[in-house]
């Protein structure tokens, strides 16, 4: 029998993506398809695994939490920039959508933003980091497709999202196929020239920028690290202190009165979820009171969430990276 080849990633002009995504019959050599975007798409960012366990969200978070199915096998996960600034989520979900069922896959689940559970599915959800794969908390949003395989189960999802001037698709792949080293190569009408061959690595999430370039850090379309909050340890509270992330948070946001945030935090991987949930969240919160308080932002602007240690930006397993995770971020959550 021979194994189902690795998709061969093409960021192209011409909106292809050519992806050996097709699973084998019985003794037959594996089909493929063309997986097209609907605008111009290139590349950001990739990690690989060559045999692990992932849980595959099939339904929307609620009562706490939400199904999942176990898949096993190779993992292939990417996350794509789109020059699709004029479109909405919904046009960038459609026409993968038709090619994966066309291609044989049955769809297990689909949600838009609300109906997936909103902020709570997206930071249950495994995502690249920003600003690779950007998550607008208010317009994403997520479909779940499964192939049955003389091999097993074979797994896609798709995370679609978008900032004022760029959409952001990420594919993740995972079930019993081989799994070769992936090649990312550029089609001679990529707007955007790459290397026949790029090496797959999970870029980190943005940290804070320096002072007065926040605004346009988050006007980017990521979510940005307030790096200088100083929280005494075990405390939720805010220590006393001025603090130039925020000096430069309120003024960008006296300066864009349209425009709403979500301060969001993390902890690192100490101790259990229900806690550490609650933590951070009571140090975002602690965040949002002192603008409201200090820099009289209007409270309507903003919300306070926690993501507990499901979003590390770092190693749990050192003590630097455990610090790293510590921490408290902003993002747009404004859709205009």
């Amino acid at each position: 029998m021979t194994p189902t080849q690795f998709p061969v990633l093409q960021p192209c002009k011409g909106f292809v993506l050519a992806a050996l995504l097709c699973g084998i019959a019985q003794g037959a050599v594996a089909a493929t398809f063309d997986l097209a975007f609907p605008a111009a798409a290139q590349s950001t960012a990739s990690r690989v695994e060559s045999m692990t366990s992932f849980q595959m969200p099939i339904g929307p978070f609620a009562n706490g939490g939400m199904a999942t199915a176990m898949a096993e096998g190779p993992l292939e996960q990417s996350a794509f920039r789109l020059a699709s600034g004029d479109l909405t989520t919904l046009q960038l979900m459609q026409p993968l959508r038709d090619q994966i069922t066309k291609a044989g896959f049955a769809v297990l689940f689909e949600c838009e933003t609300q109906s997936c559970g909103g902020f709570d599915f997206r930071y249950g959800t495994d995502v690249l980091p920003e600003p690779d794969m950007h998550i607008d908390l208010g317009d994403f949003r997520y479909l779940v497709a499964e192939r049955g395989g003389p091999q097993g189960k074979e797994y896609i999802n798709l995370m679609v999202s978008r900032s004022p001037q760029d959409g952001f698709v990420q594919l993740t792949r995972v079930g019993k196929f081989a799994l070769p080293a992936p090649t990312l190569t550029a089609s001679t009408k990529s707007p955007q020239p790459m290397g026949t061959q790029q090496t797959l690595a999970v870029v980190r999430k943005t940290d804070t920028p320096q002072a007065g370039d926040l605004g346009k850090a988050l006007e980017f379309g990521g979510a940005v690290v307030l790096e200088d909050l100083v929280f005494g340890s075990g405390s939720s509270t805010l220590a006393a202190g001025e603090y130039p992330s925020l000096q430069d948070l309120a003024t960008w946001l006296r300066d864009n009165p349209d425009k709403t945030i979500a301060l969001v935090g993390h902890t690192d991987a100490s101790g259990g979820l229900a806690g550490n949930l609650a933590l951070s969240k009571k140090r975002a919160a602690s965040v949002r009171q002192s603008l409201i308080a200090g820099f009289d932002i209007a409270a309507d602007r903003m919300i306070a969430e926690g993501a507990g240690y499901l979003a590390p930006r770092d190693s749990n397993q050192t003590d630097v990276g455990r610090q790293r995770n510590r921490r408290v971020e902003v993002m747009i959550t404004s859709t205009q």
